[in-house]
């Protein structure tokens, strides 16, 4: 793919990318700002399809490196170095590089940051969790000293989720939030996503009503509920039984969180 862009699998491959229900406006607003090619925050709630939208937009771009789950400046460094190789960079491919297992820590910090030193690349930096004074410095390193835009992606734009990266981003206009649905557009993505689906019940309308309740419109969080509930340990006679599934739902989040 041009300029290195990857993805691969660790990307959200839902069924749903190839047409994001109700994201056109929000759509076109995230490609103009990654058109820009400018630093900026990209935020929002867990399940609201930030790496959705970024997956499908980011191959119309050329020259972007993209790191999913960012735990630590090493982590992302291993990262961008992997997704370098992967599209054959030229500088790396001078050096003649074509692995980074044998490489410290330091050692693919110094080849990805001369790799990157204004090459032209935008970063995005997906999955930002609460990301340490650390990780917030090698953003800026990748920023400043190799020349190169930032996409970092988080939660909320607040400093329990943006962490010390938040920092960077401190003018609003440097930030760009995808929000969940409102109730009318949530509604039409529940009946949507039962449809594609095709779960079926008696209480069907009971129940996505309850979900969007549930979810407070966040689209992820109603498509794994619609899809628990073709499990048939919440139907009985026909009826899905709302209540246990929504337990069982945040016991999982939990978990998983």
């Amino acid at each position: 793919m041009n300029g290195g862009y990857h993805l691969g699998p660790r990307c959200d491959q839902s069924p749903l990318a190839g047409s994001i229900f109700g994201r056109e406006e929000e759509t076109q607003q995230l490609r103009e700002r990654l058109l820009s090619r400018r630093s900026f925050l990209f935020h929002g709630p867990a399940g609201v399809g930030k790496t959705l939208l970024l997956s499908v937009l980011l191959p119309e771009l050329s020259k972007v490196q993209y790191s999913p789950k960012n735990s630590t400046p090493q982590v992302l460094y291993r990262n961008l170095g992997e997704t370098l190789i992967a599209g054959q960079d030229q500088f790396l491919r001078t050096r003649g590089l074509a692995s980074l297992q044998n490489k410290t820590a330091i050692a693919t910090k110094g080849l990805v940051r001369d790799a990157l030193r204004d090459s032209g690349y935008l970063i995005v930096v997906d999955h930002l969790v609460r990301p340490s004074q650390a990780m917030a410095a090698a953003i800026r390193e990748l920023r400043v000293s190799c020349s190169v835009p930032v996409v970092a992606v988080s939660r909320s734009d607040h400093m329990e989720d943006a962490g010390f990266v938040l920092q960077s981003f401190s003018d609003r206009k440097e930030r760009l939030a995808l929000r969940n649905f409102d109730p009318e557009a949530a509604a039409q993505f529940a009946t949507w996503c039962a449809g594609k689906e095709n779960l079926q019940a008696e209480n069907i309308a009971q129940f996505l009503e309850k979900i969007v309740e549930f979810s407070a419109g966040n689209p992820g969080a109603m498509l794994h509920m619609i899809r628990m509930a073709r499990s048939s340990k919440y139907l009985h006679d026909g009826h899905i039984k709302v209540t246990p599934l929504y337990i069982d739902y945040k016991l999982a989040t939990v978990d998983g969180a």
